[in-house]
């Protein structure tokens, strides 16, 4: 399963506790400019709305040969596709250890579009700068041999 979008902020700002399989109700023309990578999770985030999962500030670009008539907006809110036992479980665990959502991928399995949930806490300064000293020291290393 090759990636076709990957949230790698998120990587950096949070520390990742436990990851989700969630599927995308999308429309059609959504799927198709997704399926030429015209999607970017930057600034995604994922609130939980009365009982489902929604996918809020993710960009889907349109595509150059779709109809005017038939196009999305490029930032609606999307709804996720999870099993009502996984949403109880993380409304239980944002409420009490603030603990967030953030979309860390999208890919497709056997021609579905699916996303990789992670429910996250956020780093510290000092996390983030030990982050950034063993990425440097790795490409340096990398460039070495």
């Amino acid at each position: 399963m090759k990636s076709v979008a990957e949230n790698k902020k998120a990587r950096f700002e949070y520390s990742i506790i436990d990851t989700y399989e969630c599927g995308f109700a999308l429309l059609g023309s959504e799927v198709v400019a997704v399926r030429h990578g015209k999607i970017n999770l930057k600034d995604s985030f994922v609130r939980i709305i009365k009982g489902e999962a929604w996918l809020l500030d993710s960009h889907i670009g349109h595509m150059n040969t779709a109809n005017k008539y038939f196009t999305h907006e490029d930032r609606r809110a999307r709804k996720l596709l999870l099993h009502r036992a996984e949403i109880d479980k993380l409304i239980g665990k944002i409420s009490t250890d603030g603990f967030t959502l953030v979309i860390l991928n999208c890919y497709f399995k056997r021609g579905i579009l699916k996303g990789t949930l992670a429910l996250a806490k956020g780093k510290n300064l000092h996390d983030k700068r030990q982050a950034i000293k063993e990425r440097d020291l790795k490409r340096e290393v990398r460039a070495y041999y």
